[in-house]
């Protein structure tokens, strides 16, 4: 995909966003209650709706640079890599996180923004793409911030479990989506084989 199409697109998504947080700020954060609640059966819907969900405009604003930059990394690899990747980022870390995380209200876009990073590296480890490899350094070494958000923290309002699990997620989609590919030996071409036996067509050597 064009690379500045594929920023225009993560613009639009990114003002999605806000548009929902306005709207859920506006609501005294009444939306929140959509949100991730762990090993709850109600809770499952928010495996889905979490990412859409802030507990507030700064959360958001904190998250966006790296939701733009990351989501069009991605993006620019084409719509569909895009929609696969980030579909399975979010089922994939939602569960994950639905099953470890302590009891409580998990929301916020973070997970997604970990699973693409997490996604990013692995596609390029495995697919050993030289262009893969240089924007998957320069991913992470922009966000390299993002990577103490992996460590547990209890004076931390984030979930480090989402941000682990989204991370995980990330990493398995990019081995599943991009694996590495066996070297296979060439095969001789046609015409250059060599037979050990006579040559078709002629009779063997006359013994003594």
């Amino acid at each position: 995909m064009n690379w500045a199409r594929a920023l225009l697109l993560m613009g639009i998504a990114a003002g999605v966003l806000w548009v929902i947080e306005i709207v859920n700020w506006t609501l005294d954060q009444r939306l929140d209650r959509f949100g991730l609640r762990p090993r709850e059966l109600a809770g499952l819907e928010g495996v889905v709706t979490m990412p859409f969900l802030h507990s507030g405009l700064w959360p958001l604003l904190s998250n966006t640079p790296a939701f733009i930059v990351l989501g069009w990394a991605v993006l620019i690899s084409g719509l569909r890599v895009w929609a696969v990747s980030t579909s399975l980022i979010v089922v994939l870390g939602g569960l994950l996180t639905w099953f470890v995380a302590p009891s409580g209200l998990i929301i916020g876009v973070s997970s997604l923004v970990f699973g693409w990073l997490g996604y990013l590296l692995a596609r390029a480890f495995f697919s050993r793409r030289l262009l893969w490899i240089i924007g998957a350094v320069v991913a992470a070494f922009m966000f390299s911030g993002l990577f103490a958000g992996l460590i547990p923290s209890v004076n931390s309002n984030s979930s480090w479990q989402a941000h682990l699990c989204g991370f995980v997620a990330g990493l398995f989609v990019g081995w599943l989506l991009h694996p590495r590919k066996q070297k296979r030996l060439p095969l001789p071409a046609k015409g250059k084989l060599r037979s050990s036996g006579p040559a078709e067509g002629t009779a063997p050597a006359p013994t003594s």
